[in-house]
């Protein structure tokens, strides 16, 4: 630690100086009150974990720390300075940095542009580049940021360019450093590089809120973690102090019990992918030569970085897109063209990666969205007219049994939280009693109970004698469910590996690309 930072990490009494402090936080959207009296205070060199279920206040508040929201009652304070309200660049200049989920780079600039971007006045004549790049390598040797200054962006791995927005955040100063689902793209190798930085950024003094819902990643990188329910602060704890089942009863107000899958022999197969390729309109690959079978009673589960073909897979089996070469077949019957109604009606239903783009349309009612895909089944259409009660019906039904939150069937799918547009999605899905289930990162973004819920939806699926595909970037949620797993790279799939024979290690480096261990995994099945 440098004497200026040991200087401003203690203060006059020997205790960790006190670098942000937030005081009776309370904002209001109409009748929402979206946080409660909020009182939250961060130490030099203290890591503070925000949970919190979806909709409980943890974006709002960082909003209204960065000067995007004004609130209503409260102050904040970072090293002892009022933070005037309503003003980013009054944050920034105070030191607060941010790390966003989805990175905010220009892939077309190189990493020292990218980082050094802004920090110069317009008025220079030009920019001093060797003074920028003398700075971004000494803060890159001091925190163990490996970085290129003259590689472009797009070039990158994921980890790198996280790399890459923590130096920007230094390189303006930042003393508190707010990282939003840091992980949420990263293998486990370099999360487990994250968390060695985040080490040596906390030794020389940084203040960091770390925002997760991953337990295992609140353990392993905070001190102290704050929950938030319903927009109120419900708790504060040191970490070491605390456990796993405490915190989720904290977040979500319940005892939280994770489902487990039951033992079942696999069925006959839904899906079969026999040396499949699919190549992009530039001639890239998007899948190359894939093999995968999916039988019923069997969760397949798909790891991989984002980017490496998944999103060419998922389009593929819910029939969006079709094969260059190779075969595809649906319960034994070739698949010859792209046709996702033909899809629907074969017994494929999918949950999309976004559900906000993909899975609904927001300003469609709850009722209209459910029958989206079936509208002109017998049910909800005769001689070409809707019949509009027998789908209110419906709906009320589905959402019943999926128990989706919400005003009533003609309610506004926008208005809906992330974690009950899920669960209608979930009901679409599963409604009609699927023989195959595309679930393409079913719970992104969800909190814990959430998260148990779709878990527990996709394996009572699972029992009824459906195969669920589940592409997913969290590991845990692939190592929870899944009965055999392959790791996409590059547009290709290994074989399928029985889960409980590889470890997330060794799934972290075939992640990244090291299928030279395959064979020991393989033999070792």
């Amino acid at each position: 630690m440098t004497a200026a930072s040991a200087s401003r990490s203690l203060s006059t009494k020997g205790k960790p100086e006190v670098v942000l402090r937030l005081t009776g936080i309370t904002k209001r959207f109409g009748p929402l009150l979206a946080n409660d009296a909020i009182s939250l205070t961060l130490h030099a060199g203290e890591v503070l974990a925000l949970l919190g279920e979806n909709g409980a206040g943890k974006t709002t508040l960082m909003n209204i720390l960065f000067g995007h929201y004004v609130a209503e009652q409260g102050t904040i304070e970072v090293f002892g300075r009022p933070l005037p309200p309503g003003s980013p660049h009054a944050a920034l200049e105070a030191g607060i940095g941010m790390v966003h989920q989805h990175f905010t780079l220009a892939d077309n600039l190189s990493v020292l542009d990218n980082v050094a971007v802004g920090t110069e006045s317009l008025w220079r004549l030009r920019s001093d580049r060797r003074a920028s790049r003398t700075r971004l390598l000494e803060l890159a040797q001091r925190f163990g940021l490996d970085v290129r200054p003259d590689a472009l962006v797009a070039d990158l791995s994921v980890g790198e360019r996280q790399r890459v927005e923590i130096l920007k955040a230094l390189y303006r100063d930042a003393r508190i450093l707010i990282l939003d689902e840091p992980t949420a793209v990263l293998t486990p190798q370099e999360a487990a590089g994250l968390f060695e930085t985040l080490g040596r950024l906390t030794a020389d003094g940084l203040a960091i809120v770390f925002i997760s819902h991953k337990m295992n990643e609140v353990f392993a990188a905070s001190d102290t973690v704050a929950v938030l329910r319903a927009g109120k602060l419900v708790a504060t704890h040191a970490t070491n102090s605390t456990d796993r089942a405490k915190l989720a009863e904290l977040m979500v107000g319940r005892t939280v019990t994770p489902p487990a899958p039951l033992p079942l022999l696999a069925g006959d197969p839904v899906l079969d992918l026999s040396r499949v390729t699919v190549v992009s309109g530039h001639g890239q690959p998007l899948l190359d030569a894939v093999d995968l079978t999916v039988c019923r009673h069997q969760v397949v589960g798909i790891a991989g970085v984002s980017g490496n073909g998944q999103t060419a897979l998922a389009e593929l089996v819910s029939g969006l897109s079709a094969p260059d070469s190779g075969r595809v077949t649906i319960k034994g019957v070739g698949v010859e063209r792209a046709d996702p109604k033909a899809m629907v009606h074969r017994g494929v239903a999918r949950i999309p990666e976004d559900r906000h783009s993909a899975g609904l349309v927001g300003a469609m009612t709850v009722w209209e969205n459910l029958i989206g895909e079936r509208y002109r089944d017998r049910a909800f259409s005769r001689f070409g007219i809707l019949r509009r009660s027998a789908a209110r019906t419906y709906a009320r039904e589905v959402i019943k049994d999926f128990d989706v939150r919400c005003p009533g069937p003609d309610a506004r799918t926008q208005l809906l939280s992330g974690g009950n547009m899920q669960k209608l999605i979930l009901g679409r899905t599963l409604a009609y009693r699927p023989d195959l289930i595309l679930a393409s990162q079913p719970t992104r973004g969800l909190d814990i109970g959430a998260v148990s819920y779709v878990h527990g939806r996709l394996l009572e699926a699972r029992a009824a004698g459906a195969g669920v595909l589940l592409i997913s970037e969290d590991l845990d949620e692939i190592l929870a469910l899944a009965d055999r797993i392959a790791v996409i790279h590059q547009a290709r799939l290994t074989p399928l590996l029985p889960n409980g024979h590889v470890s997330i290690g060794q799934l972290g480096l075939l992640m990244a690309g090291h299928w030279d261990i395959l064979p020991e995994i393989l033999d070792a099945a």
